[in-house]
């Protein structure tokens, strides 16, 4: 999930088809940094691409670190199906009822004991960690943590309370936490987290600043689509996805063909299996209209 603004791409790179093993069924492909432009629009082009995917049988699935209530973006560009995969496997979404109307299919949740041991143990490992609650509907912060999204917070306590049992919204699922370090290099400080949190929660990032994204255990991007394409009887060989930070990794190994963004991080271009131009370029429509060209 990033920080609202702007991030600029990098120099253009050159595209590196993958190795089509299988027909795909099924495109999956993050928002920021990799479908949408830098200034959070989708180009003609890409709206053409993602519709003319759909016409010829393939579904889309929008797959974000965003929450639920941040997909008005996309909300008219969904075919089909309607479901966008939210808060980096988090949650699973219904779109169709348009802005402000969304409906959750499936949650995976953070045990709030889970999110309690890693606001603990990163404390620990990396003080002046400050902390947010993302939730289903609401949305939690401490006061230390900075203005880095598009939206006023609905308490403002430490996390420690915030996540307690007793806590407002407690009824309410906690889908991730977001921890900032004012300091500390981002990818440094998601080695850091991954090793001092261990397997009580699952660890990654999106932003180019020190803002990692904690969910529960085994939940990713790449774990929630493979429920969402086992429903359907569609394998991994049958799935093309794009991504352009680390919270794609994940997602970008699992499926059978994969491409990084001509702006991606460095681990990201080393998971997929190609690549294409960046955002601003409109790489992920780059890719589908080839893939359509070939299956004429």
């Amino acid at each position: 999930m990033r920080e609202n603004g702007a991030v600029t791409s990098a120099t253009r790179q050159p595209e590196t088809p993958a190795s089509p093993m299988v027909p795909p069924r099924l495109i999956a492909t993050d928002l920021d940094g990799t479908l949408l432009r830098d200034d959070k629009s989708v180009s003609p082009r890409t709206v053409a691409a993602l519709a003319a995917a759909e016409d010829a049988g393939i579904e889309v699935f929008f797959v974000t670190g965003r929450p639920a209530r941040w997909m008005d973006v996309v909300s008219d560009h969904v075919h089909g199906h309607g479901l966008a995969i939210c808060g980096n496997g988090a949650a699973v979404v219904d779109l169709h009822g348009g802005p402000g109307t969304h409906r959750f299919v499936k949650v995976r949740e953070l045990a709030r004991e889970n999110a309690l041991d890693a606001v603990r143990l990163l404390r620990d490992a990396a003080p002046g960690t400050v902390y947010a609650v993302e939730q289903t509907y609401g949305f939690y912060q401490e006061p230390a943590y900075p203005k880095l999204h598009m939206e006023t917070p609905d308490m403002l306590a430490p996390a420690e309370q915030l996540l307690a049992p007793d806590a407002s919204g407690a009824d309410e699922p906690v889908l991730k936490i977001l921890a900032y370090h004012p300091e500390i290099d981002p990818d440094a400080f998601l080695t850091l987290a991954r090793l001092a949190i261990g397997d009580r929660a699952n660890v990654t990032r999106s932003s180019p600043s020190a803002l990692l994204e904690i969910s529960g255990p085994g939940v990713s991007k790449a774990s929630t689509l493979a429920l969402c394409c086992a429903e359907r009887g569609i394998s991994h060989e049958e799935v093309v996805a794009f991504g352009d930070m680390p919270n794609d990794v994940e997602m970008l190994t699992w499926a059978g063909q994969s491409y990084a963004m001509g702006n991606a991080h460095p681990d990201v271009i080393a998971a997929a299996s190609g690549r294409t131009v960046a955002n601003n370029e409109d790489g992920v429509a780059v890719v589908i209209e080839r893939m359509l060209a070939e299956r004429v």
